[in-house]
């Protein structure tokens, strides 16, 4: 029998209220988005999109103001030659799989592109430019989330098992799990160090969007290259700058920083109840496999150099 929508309205809002009390993790919450994904029709579906991509731009601007701009500089440097290396790494692997898979082009280079930077916003910035369809955009979206999601879980888990520090295992997660808010959610349970150097990475590594807008335009012979940059890196660097040269904001960043886990974590758990099996029958075979293989190779390779040189 199918729950009646006010009743799937406050089990829904039930559980997002229960995301945030103190015990709960991202990986919690992200567990119990995809067991109501599963259990009941989602009552906002038209606005958990929207509800999810602006809190946890939000969020992770809060982030910002528990950390200091020069430590900020330092892992951002660090993290420079992995970044040209592994995008153009899964660029160049995405298209000879995309052509022994037989995939649709403009598919094919979404899940690319979305596993080189950083998943959905790649994605949605790169869709307008090349004129995606929307099986296009659903298909490399859903892959995305389908991964983020076992990252989540997974990652924080290689990571105590290889017995990776905070700085490595920080570096890693910004380069090999695709989207802002699973890589967050992975650092914070791994610790406070990787939690800054993951999310500075991050971010940076989301500025290669512009770039890429400009050849993805010239590649698929597109007169449109206008694309959404993603604005709140700026606000972030401003928190940064506040928190580490005004005394003042200092004193109230921990706070806000509380507030923005939380947001996080509420964030995973909209991420999750928008991931239902009719998503991940949407993706097919061949196009999963191709981003399966992106990210295996990406998190191998990357975990191998930051291993060795970190």
């Amino acid at each position: 029998m199918e729950l009646s929508e006010r009743k799937r309205k406050v089990i829904f809002i039930t559980a997002a209220l229960f995301c945030l009390l103190p015990f709960m993790s991202a990986p919690l919450a992200l567990l119990l988005g995809l067991v109501i994904a599963q259990l009941m029709k989602h009552p906002f579906q038209e606005l958990n999109h929207k509800a999810t991509n602006l809190l946890l731009k939000v969020s992770v601007v809060g982030l910002g103001f528990g950390m200091n701009v020069f430590a900020a500089m330092k892992a951002g440097k660090e993290g420079v030659l992995f970044t040209i290396a592994s995008i153009a790494g899964v660029l160049m692997l995405g298209y000879f799989l995309g052509k022994i898979f037989k995939i649709e082009r403009k598919t094919s280079y979404l899940i690319s592109a979305g596993t080189a930077i950083c998943g959905g916003s790649a994605i949605a910035a790169l869709s307008p430019v090349m004129k995606a369809e929307e099986k296009d955009i659903s298909v490399s979206l859903g892959i995305v989330f389908i991964l983020n999601s076992v990252a989540l879980f997974l990652f924080p888990m290689i990571g105590h098992a290889l017995d990776l520090t905070q700085s490595q295992f920080g570096m890693w997660c910004a380069i090999a799990i695709h989207d802002t808010s699973s890589v967050v959610g992975a650092a914070s349970k791994y610790g406070e160090e990787a939690l800054k150097i993951a999310t500075t990475v991050k971010l940076a590594r989301a500025l290669w969007i512009v770039p890429l807008a400009f050849g993805t335009a010239f590649l698929f012979k597109s007169d449109r290259c206008k694309v959404q940059l993603p604005y709140f890196i700026g606000l972030f660097i401003l928190a940064m700058l506040a928190n580490t040269f005004l005394p003042f904001v200092s004193v109230l960043s921990p706070y806000v920083v509380s507030i923005a886990k939380a947001g996080l974590i509420l964030t995973l758990f909209l991420i999750g109840s928008g991931l239902s099996f009719k998503v991940v029958r949407v993706v097919g075979i061949k196009p999963f496999l191709q981003g399966l293989i992106l990210w295996a190779a990406i998190s191998g390779a990357s975990l191998w150099a930051i291993m060795t040189l970190i």
